[in-house]
């Protein structure tokens, strides 16, 4: 008489060897320095008023290889520029401009305006 766990022997036997090989692939692909890849959007919208930026600006943080897209909107005309990245758009008065890249170097970066001298936030990449 065979016993019900000689049963599932083979499918024991399967299961283990899936994922033996599920864990050498994925390792197989990995690498210290590639970039990991992230589907959600990090969404930042900025406004400045009367010389004032709000949310006050503040640290925001982000995974490498994460979508960044900021939304600023000014009461005048101005640049909104993200250092370490060379991403800028043009501010028109009252009129939305969006900067948008992935965020695939690590480190503090500023977010700021270049004529008003605003810092906008500091982008945290991790």
């Amino acid at each position: 008489m065979t016993s019900p766990l000689a049963r599932y022997r083979p499918l024991l036997a399967a299961l283990m060897l899936g994922m033996g090989l599920l864990t050498a692939t994925s390792a197989c692909g990995s690498s210290s320095a590639a970039t990991p890849v992230t589907t959600a959007v990090k969404e930042i919208a900025v406004t400045i008023a009367g010389h004032e930026v709000t949310p006050p600006p503040g640290r925001v943080e982000v995974t490498e290889g994460q979508k960044v897209r900021i939304t600023v909107t000014s009461d005048v005309a101005d640049v909104a520029h993200v250092h370490g990245y060379d991403k800028a758009a043009n501010l028109r008065p009252n009129t939305p401009a969006t900067i948008e890249f992935v965020a695939d170097q690590s480190g503090l970066f500023e977010v700021e305006t270049h004529e008003s001298n605003l810092q906008l936030c500091q982008l945290m990449v991790r």
